[in-house]
């Protein structure tokens, strides 16, 4: 499904990648950028949450990942 920005305060930049794709929803890892370290996190999105995100503008695809973990 691919990588999305997250909308967030001041000029921190965060992403979202779709690791796997469920019946319900999607397993997401979320990378933010934590005054100068990243914090990963693993987690589940609904659908219907996800579908919501898209369209009010909270997550937007991104063409070309910018920044990737490695084995977080």
């Amino acid at each position: 499904m691919g990588t999305y920005t997250l909308k967030s305060i001041g000029k921190s930049t965060d992403y979202m990648t779709v690791e796997r794709e469920l019946d319900d929803g999607f397993v997401v890892r979320i990378v933010r950028d934590r005054d100068g370290y990243d914090e990963v996190t693993t987690d589940f999105i609904s659908k219907t949450l996800f579908d919501s995100c898209v369209r009010t503008g909270y997550i937007t695809k991104v063409e070309e990942p910018v920044k990737m973990v490695a084995n977080a």
